[in-house]
């Protein structure tokens, strides 16, 4: 079970064709879709590596037929009572200059979801929104009229125009939406960039409307500050709105996006993504007033987590709340190819993928953390047999297995039979100390390349650091290229139990994990679906119990 590099088994790159399909009108399909399989293979029983393919179309962690989805716009309507989740739909091909219109999708569970189609185009070219960028829905309930606060990005401004205003559009049924021509909120007005000057987001409060833009100051020259900050405008109507002055600066030099106001309880949260290549993640900071939330941009993190809520593969989380749970809309990223390998610690390598959904929980200390959905627990509601098809250790001691308990010992595995398009892997793994380590296994199989026959997998390693206090996620191509950078979580404490309680979704490629309420780790794994899974120790010893497998 000891990694190896052998890079001499890499399998071959497989060519992906995209395949044409007829959706209402003629569409093109996602790329990487498996055909339907002609052969009668033993799906249950088999242990050969099958390269499978993404589903046209997902719905549990939403992506379109056509085309991805970009940073997210949620919304929960009070008038018909469901959460509009707005987006900037990408293309794999968009045109050079006009892109990213907005498109939605309606949820009433953030677990299935019903397309809305386009809701709003993008300008024509030269215009200021021949580009749109994300923002925010809100309703106003005195004009009975919805709004959407979004970022219009001209294409190559010239000198004294700018590439990033705020603008907004109208509508009285979510419908039928009307651009404002006159309305245009300018950075350089207020001492703020004209490059950037994005991503507006509106709460409301006793004392009116509250809107913050991600920007950069100017100096009396024009030219942007290396740190970036947050500004701030009220309005008493949704409609005029003045500038407050800077609400919160922004962490050392880094440009925040994406960011969210919320109260919850008693404390105030502002929720960003931090958009450098090295972190690229969601973050958040707290205080129980609005006035000491502007206070707290800082590196003074509010948990052991350094506020962090996910992984590299969830970015640009955006909130809503029908006023008992509130939700996080992020995206998880594709990658070229559907090469599990492409990522990196720097930079992701594709822009847009799936919608993908949390629930925010709030500790009593009100320390957040992302939870599965209740709804998505719901619908995975098929029982699969957990059928053993290899095991790794058993002649050696370092395995037994009795009454679906699996007691191991380092380098022991158990292998199970393949998985479907849509899994709900749930199991209690209890280690003997707090330094032991073990891990989930995907996209198992034998493999064949001439005469040789092979495994090439990807883990999800529960690692402890030194002293065993803390674990983390890393990722890896085990009998491959080992870590994939990039693909390492957060750390968290160590259980004073040393239990975890696992559970694990996976909706054709894109793959979450939770631990514990403490850990969420979005990922993409393509070829999990009709591929076998195990579960490993690698040091230590571990035992492994009340596995359930549900699917939908």
């Amino acid at each position: 079970m000891k990694n190896k590099v052998n890079r001499a088994l890499v399998a071959k790159k497989t060519t992906y064709k995209i395949v044409l399909g007829t959706f209402a009108l003629s569409t093109l399909l996602v790329s990487c879709q498996e055909p339907i399989p002609q052969d009668q293979k033993d799906w249950n029983n088999s242990t050969a590596y099958f390269e499978s393919s993404d589903e046209a179309g997902t719905n549990t962690y939403y992506k379109p037929s056509v085309g991805s989805v970009g940073d997210p716009l949620p919304f929960y309507d009070p008038v018909e009572n469901d959460f509009k989740v707005l987006y900037l739909h990408n293309f794999e091909q968009n045109l050079e200059q006009t892109f990213h219109p907005l498109w939605g999708v309606r949820t009433t569970d953030a677990a299935t979801y019903s397309p809305m189609g386009e809701v709003l185009p993008f300008g024509r070219a030269g215009e200021q929104d021949a580009a749109l960028g994300t923002g925010c829905v809100i309703y106003d309930e005195t004009q009975k009229l919805y709004y959407i606060y979004y970022t219009g990005e001209r294409y190559k401004p010239a000198t004294g125009e700018d590439r990033q205003v705020v603008m907004r559009a109208t509508s009285p049924d979510f419908k039928t939406w009307t651009k404002d021509p006159l309305f245009r909120l300018r950075g350089v007005e207020y001492g703020y960039s004209s490059v950037n000057f994005r991503d507006p987001y509106i709460w409301k409060m006793e004392d009116g409307y509250h809107m913050i833009v991600a920007t950069k100051p100017i100096d009396s020259n024009r030219i942007e500050e290396k740190d970036g900050c947050f500004a701030e405008f009220t309005s008493a109507d949704l409609i005029t709105w003045e500038h407050k002055g800077k609400f919160a600066k922004m962490i050392w030099d880094r440009f925040l996006e994406c960011p969210n106001v919320f109260k919850m309880g008693d404390w105030w949260y502002l929720t960003y993504s931090d958009m450098s290549n090295f972190e690229r993640k969601v973050h958040y900071l707290k205080a129980t007033t609005i006035e000491g939330l502007k206070a707290s941009t800082s590196p003074t993190w509010p948990d052991y987590k350094e506020g962090t809520l996910d992984g590299r593969a969830f970015y640009a989380g955006n909130t809503a709340t029908n006023g008992t749970d509130r939700f996080m809309w992020g995206w998880c990223p594709e990658r070229r190819n559907c090469d599990n390998t492409d990522i990196s610690d720097v930079v992701e390598p594709k822009w847009g993928g799936t919608l993908v959904a949390h629930r925010i929980m709030q500790r009593e200390d009100g320390t957040l953390y992302l939870a599965e959905i209740p709804a998505i627990r719901a619908k995975y509601a098929k029982d699969k047999e957990v059928k053993v098809v290899k095991k790794w250790g058993e002649e050696e001691g370092n395995l037994s297995i009795n009454n679906g308990v699996y007691a191991m010992k380092a380098y022991s595995s158990v292998m199970f039979s393949t998985l479907g398009y849509h899994n709900h892997l749930s199991m209690t793994v209890t280690t003997a100390d707090k330094k032991d380590r073990f891990g989930l296994s995907f996209v198992r199989g034998d493999r064949v390349d001439g005469d040789k026959t092979y495994e090439k997998y990807y883990s999800l390693m529960v690692c402890p650091n030194g002293d065993g206090s803390k674990h983390f996620i890393r990722l890896e191509e085990e009998q491959g290229v080992w870590e994939l950078k990039g693909g390492a979580s957060f750390e968290f404490p160590t259980p004073a139990d040393n239990t975890y309680k696992i559970d694990v979704y996976t909706d054709n490629s894109v793959l979450v994990l939770y631990i514990n309420d403490v850990v969420t780790y979005t990922q993409r794994l393509y070829h999990i679906q009709r591929n076998c899974w195990s579960v490993n120790c690698y040091e230590g010893e571990a035992t492994v119990k009340d596995i359930q497998i549900k699917q939908y």
